[in-house]
């Protein structure tokens, strides 16, 4: 939380040059912290595992019940992905070399310099600053916005309970009902940080929803995140960043809220899970909703038309950067993966040597390097990449409201029908093509990261 807003503002290169270093290299200093025997122990005993299994890559043996089904496929997708991205990211680069040079700079762009000179630019571009956006987005108003969508899309409502346990007196609790007025499951949301609870944002289940034994059991969800509290006698406002993640989450708890399964917490594929997540973020930018939940804390008027136009067009904005980071970790983790032997790894030289050859420019850090990359540790192992498969999806899901309307009744009752309700019960690629009657396309993602 304090590091890229450091890296973002501050005119010292020298300390962000320090910063930087030492966060790169975590894990990576030849002490008693130092990661990278681990990493190359394990990667060594997940071949031998998968060897005895029978399979010819861990990866393999991990895709065999995702959605992708095999390192072929995300192979496949990353690399035109980043055949897409990389040629962005060095215009972007040059953008950003030509500002140092016009102030006089005298040094070449470094990795610790991105973001300073990125968000110089962005200034430049779309005279857009996060200070001017927050007095729009009071999070209770943004919180109303995402149960409003639920109502135009699937007729929900949400009525805040009182006298229910919580688990802080910070946190709210809503039943939540059908369009018939019927009782469909509890929402609970706890938006606030405390010393008790962990950073980030997530949703979960106190109960999911089932009908084992014959009897209808309703969901209780609780959705967790960690938003700034208000100040003085000014409400709570968020940025832009999270009010996608106060969608996103809620996005997953629609998710647990229409399940209609018989057994509840049915497993649900990695790369398919952030689906009903993520295309909620696409409502969240959208200029009519934003119309409608985004009003400024003091004088109630709505956003106006020229920061919601500043907003649309800002969202291409680092998108080589963006994409190229985060691919160049899911490319490593595949390498990883795909290896076929086992072997005693020099960590540092095979994480340079695939970068190399992969053409990943100096100027940009792959979002996690090994000795610090939790997701390959942590269950996510031949996983990262799952939130871009999920994207292609969501952005193909989302191309078909625009193709009718934002709130088409019958795309959103397939939506719910095929997706929402079915859990994990079904095969995901027969459950997206029963929505959308075809395969996701990949260009509806690279519209939407202006990549195309």
């Amino acid at each position: 939380p304090s590091m890229l807003p450091f890296l973002q503002y501050s005119e010292k290169r020298d300390l962000r040059e320090k910063l930087y270093r030492a966060y790169t290299k975590r894990g990576d200093n030849n002490n008693e912290r130092d990661n990278k025997k681990i990493l190359s122990d394990l990667i060594k005993l997940r071949v031998e595992r998968v060897n005895l299994l029978g399979y010819k890559t861990y990866a393999d043996y991990i895709l065999e019940n995702r959605m992708s089904g095999n390192a072929q496929n995300v192979y496949e997708l990353l690399n035109r992905l980043w055949d897409a991205s990389l040629p962005v990211a060095k215009r972007e680069r040059q953008e950003m070399q030509a500002i140092i040079d016009r102030e006089g700079g005298g040094f070449k762009l470094a990795s610790w310099d991105w973001w300073y000179y990125a968000e110089k630019l962005r200034k430049e571009k779309y005279q857009l600053d996060d200070t001017e956006l927050r007095p729009y987005f009071v999070l209770n108003n943004v919180r109303d916005g995402a149960f409003w969508v639920a109502n135009q899309l699937y007729g929900l409502t949400f009525e805040e309970l009182e006298g229910m346990p919580l688990p802080h007196p910070d946190a709210q609790v809503f039943e939540v009902k059908e369009a018939d007025g019927s009782h469909c499951g509890v929402l609970y949301m706890d938006f606030h940080p405390r010393t008790s609870k962990r950073g980030g944002a997530w949703c979960g289940t106190y109960r999911s929803q089932s009908r084992r034994y014959g009897e209808e059991i309703d969901p209780v969800v609780n959705l967790v995140c960690n938003f700034s509290k208000p100040i003085g006698d000014n409400p709570a406002m968020i940025t832009l960043t999270e009010v996608e993640t106060l969608f996103h989450e809620f996005g997953h708890g629609l998710d647990n809220l229409l399940s209609n399964v018989t057994y509840g917490t049915t497993f649900r594929s990695s790369d398919f899970s952030e689906l009903p997540s993520q295309i909620m973020e696409h409502w969240s930018m959208e200029p009519t909703v934003l119309k409608h939940y985004a009003k400024h804390y003091q004088i109630g008027e709505p956003i106006p038309d020229n920061l919601i136009d500043k907003i649309v067009k800002s969202r291409l904005f680092n998108q080589g950067f963006i994409t190229i980071e985060y691919l160049a970790a899911c490319l490593l983790d595949m390498k990883y993966h795909t290896l076929t032997e086992p072997q005693d790894l020099d960590i540092n030289q095979f994480e340079k040597d695939y970068f190399d050859e992969i053409g990943l420019i100096p100027e940009i850090v792959s979002r996690y390097r090994s000795t610090y990359f939790n997701h390959i540790i942590g269950g996510y192992a031949a996983g990262y990449y799952a939130y871009i498969w999920s994207e292609v999806l969501d952005c193909d899901a989302f191309e078909a409201f625009k193709e009718t309307s934002l709130f088409d009744q019958k795309t959103a009752n397939a939506f719910r029908k095929h997706i929402l309700e079915k859990n994990g019960t079904a095969d995901y690629k027969s459950m997206y093509i029963n929505f959308r009657g075809r395969e996701a396309r990949i260009e509806p993602l690279l519209k939407n990261r202006g990549l195309n």
